[in-house]
């Protein structure tokens, strides 16, 4: 099915989102400043999130590709998202505006390795962090879990895109990473202010969004399953 540039920018938005919430942020700025380390030149830190987030957005796509293409391959399955995606997509995204807004919360374990572990992929530079990012990706925390499972999925579900929507997603986690990685490469006093604003400017982000979720999955919930409005 053919794109629209709405879902395109909200799948980049989404990533964006996702990659400076609190855990995946955190998790970032450590892997890139750690791997920038082994990396023998002023350029370090920049190269090592370049392909950290390689290996964070191939995760996402892998992800996204195996989830919406297994559910497409099944006939009967597709048919039913053909018919019903709009009316799966409400509940969806009133449930995701809720994880996202943290009025609901859920313990969402995620991967863990040791510190052996994490310093020999650290010590393999690029590889190494392509890797680091590839694991990070799926360890989701319940903020990242909801953008992703509930607005990448679907969209990538109801557009039938295996590929694009995923890969936007990606590309969205990696803008923030990739600057941070710039700044960081540049300064680090400037790194730490820059954190402490982005962390603030990522809290209002996300209420806006996560209203946005409820607003667009109850106006879906009355326009297609009780069929209250007709606009």
């Amino acid at each position: 099915m053919e794109l629209s540039l709405i879902p395109a920018f909200s799948a980049i938005w989404f990533g964006i989102l996702t990659s400076i919430s609190p855990c995946p942020l955190a998790t970032n700025i450590i892997a890139t400043t750690y791997i920038g380390k082994q990396i023998k030149n002023s350029y370090g830190t920049l190269i090592a999130g370049f392909f950290y987030t390689i290996g964070r957005a191939f995760a996402y796509v892998v992800i996204s590709f195996i989830i919406v293409f297994s559910l497409l391959s099944v006939p009967e399955i597709s048919f039913f998202l053909q018919n019903n995606m709009n009316k799966i997509l409400g509940p969806l995204l009133i449930i995701a505006g809720l994880f996202v807004l943290e009025i609901l919360s859920f313990s969402f374990g995620g991967l863990s390795f040791s510190e052996n572990f994490q310093n020999r992929l650290g010590a393999g530079s690029i590889v190494g962090a392509c890797i680091l990012g590839f694991i990070f990706a799926l360890s989701f925390c319940p903020i990242s879990a909801a953008l992703f499972f509930g607005s990448i999925i679907p969209l990538s579900l109801k557009y039938e895109s295996r590929l694009v929507l995923p890969f936007l997603y990606g590309v969205g986690t990696a803008l923030p990473v990739l600057l941070f990685s710039l700044i960081i490469s540049y300064s680090s006093r400037l790194a730490g202010n820059f954190f402490n604003k982005l962390a603030a400017v990522e809290l209002w982000l996300r209420r806006i969004t996560g209203l946005l979720f409820l607003i667009i999955g109850i106006y879906f919930c009355m326009k297609y399953i009780f069929r209250i409005i007709n606009f």
